[in-house]
């Protein structure tokens, strides 16, 4: 099993409360994870995908009550949304007889019907923890052009060849589409025009979202284009980066950002295999662009905020980070460039809002400052100060 970063999280999670919901997307590794759990701890794993198992909880209050004194794993808990309300009951008889931590991991590849369910149901009683593909600090040092063609799903990471790390994702993509929406969203969808949308905006990566073109394209309306793509994003597979919120009087862009999550997914949906085709590709800087920022917001400290800023007049900062423990936000710039240079518009956003810190995240590893509070730093590193951010006081 790789190493992942979201494990101690599990475990904390697990310490704090009654239930604690793993959420990431399919085939990004939480089954293996939480096998691991369950063999550290000697859990009880059911998957609700199998029909056998899905039978042992015909009655669950009844099954569920011989192993209280452990943990159960429920993977695919979509599968079987009336649970919730038994968890419910179970978690609060639980907590009666001082079992108040540590009983059930739930495992779910999207977040519309956990979040909707367990709004209702377990509020006060469960801990959400993120599973992100793999990110740069989960893999090795050297493997930086590897992880950004293939991308983090484990499977296409560590596939033998470029060629069947691609076919592995043109199979996820397709099934996907064809099967896996119907599990999640009640509204039926032409698997051909949802493809042509993420075909569309992988070819728009890190363009400001116009919903009137792509529906104009499609030839659908606007409402129904912005429904699809807030599937997409609930399914965790596309990130709406929002414009962050300043108190300047300048006028600033409304439109958010839309990025294909993961880039071997975006480069799958381009036909791009190996690196000297991204490297020729006119995508090859929006590609680096989301790849930075997935990799920063994938470990970055818990209730981080992330937003873009951008003026009328020019000022522009790729990424603005928010974290709680800076009363300032910390200014990212991203540049693929072995030697990147100041943009006029990053000075001027970098006046407007005044960061905590700034910072231009580059394609090298060496980090050096290139003005007053501004230094050029490599993704890994970056990623750990973020992950770290008493780091970011030094």
């Amino acid at each position: 099993m790789l190493p992942r970063n979201a494990l101690p999280q599990v475990y904390k999670a697990l310490n704090r409360q009654a239930a604690t919901a793993l959420l990431g997307p399919r085939q990004v590794g939480k089954t293996t994870l939480a096998l691991e759990i369950a063999k550290a701890t000697k859990a009880l794993y059911l998957d609700l995908q199998s029909n056998s198992d899905r039978a042992r909880l015909v009655d669950p209050k009844l099954y569920l009550r011989h192993y209280e004194d452990q943990l159960v794993i429920l993977d695919e808990i979509h599968r079987v949304p009336d649970l919730f309300s038994e968890l419910r009951g179970l978690i609060d008889e639980g907590r009666r007889r001082g079992l108040r931590s540590g009983r059930f991991l739930l495992l779910g590849s999207a977040t519309m019907d956990m979040l909707k369910q367990t709004g209702e149901s377990l509020a006060g009683r469960i801990e959400f923890v993120s599973l992100n593909p793999l990110s740069i600090l989960e893999s090795d040092p050297d493997a930086l052009d590897s992880l950004w063609v293939r991308g983090g799903f484990p499977d296409s990471f560590l596939a033998n060849t470029d060629h069947d790390s691609l076919i592995f994702r043109q199979n996820f993509i397709r099934t996907y589409l064809e099967r896996d929406l119907a599990e999640f969203v009640q509204v039926r969808i032409p698997a051909e025009t949802l493809e042509r949308l993420w075909t569309m905006l992988a070819h728009g990566q890190g363009g400001l979202l116009n919903l009137a073109r792509l529906a104009s394209n499609l030839a659908m309306s606007a409402p129904s284009v912005s429904q699809y793509i807030d599937i997409l994003t609930r399914l965790l597979l596309i990130r709406r980066l929002t414009p962050y919120s300043t108190n300047t009087r300048k006028r600033l862009v409304k439109s958010p950002k839309i990025y294909i999550r993961d880039s071997g997914l975006l480069h799958a949906l381009l036909g791009i295999e190996q690196f000297h085709d991204l490297a020729g590709h006119p995508i090859i800087g929006a590609s680096w662009e989301g790849f930075v920022i997935e990799n920063l917001l994938s470990d970055a400290y818990p209730r981080t905020r992330a937003s873009f800023y951008r003026t009328s007049a020019g000022a522009e900062l790729d990424l603005v980070v928010e974290i709680p423990e800076f009363q300032r936000p910390i200014a990212i710039e991203i540049k693929r460039s072995l030697t990147p240079s100041l943009s006029k518009g990053f000075q001027n956003a970098i006046n407007d809002i005044e960061p905590e810190r700034a910072f231009i995240v580059y394609g090298g590893e060496e980090r050096y400052p290139v003005g007053e509070s501004i230094e050029v730093i490599g993704l890994r590193e970056m990623a750990q100060l973020l992950s770290r951010p008493n780091l970011l006081r030094s």
